[in-house]
């Protein structure tokens, strides 16, 4: 015959209960057997009450206590995912429409879409060399550019911080100094390109 779990009934006290624990109301010798949690913000952390006492707390407890009504609202919408982000359907949490490891267009049916042809074009747009980067920024500058388009750009820039247009201003010349740096490492890139 196999031995059947023993079933408690409605008000037994907690299998889980510490052994020979008084109840926690101040001024009970009872021994407790009941849990009831500390607070909304410690529904893990428990109160060990004997009968009486836990329906007296059960009674005057209530959760939503101090909540605005904006509050309750934002929290019931919150308890209806489990408390985890959620997003408007086919949106994945994202504003990217088209992400290739979302699906495939094997047949060509978004390459229309502008969103898909601004992405193409920035993957076949080729990358500026590493060493070059600092110089492009601190220029302003994007790849890939052209010898007129770094000649323009300069000129602005050394109009703006030459030393003689800025009454010697010590800042605006260090300034001036990068950008006469930058504009030599990227000059002599695109006169005498390096090739792999």
């Amino acid at each position: 015959m196999n031995a059947q779990k023993k079933r408690f009934r409605a008000f037994d006290p907690d299998p889980d209960c510490p052994d020979h624990k008084c109840c926690d109301m101040p001024s009970c010798d009872q021994l407790a057997g009941y849990k009831a949690p500390k607070s909304r913000q410690k529904l893990n952390e428990y109160y060990w009450f004997c009968l009486e006492h836990i329906r007296e707390y059960n009674k005057n407890w209530n959760y939503c206590r101090g909540m605005t009504p904006a509050q309750i609202e934002q929290h019931l919408k919150a308890s209806t995912v489990w408390d985890k982000p959620s997003w408007k359907l086919g949106q994945l949490g994202k504003t990217d429409f088209l992400k290739e490891q979302y699906f495939r267009d094997s047949l060509g049916i978004f390459k229309d879409h502008p969103e898909f042809k601004q992405k193409q074009s920035q993957q076949n747009k080729p990358q500026a060399p590493k060493e070059l980067i600092d110089s492009l920024q601190t220029l302003g500058l994007t790849w890939p550019l052209s010898l007129q388009e770094l000649k323009k750009q300069y000129t602005l820039l050394a109009r703006q911080y030459h030393p003689d247009t800025n009454h010697r201003d010590t800042s605006l010349t260090e300034q001036f100094k990068n950008i006469n740096a930058a504009y030599s490492q990227l000059r002599s890139h695109l006169v005498n390109p390096v090739k792999i």
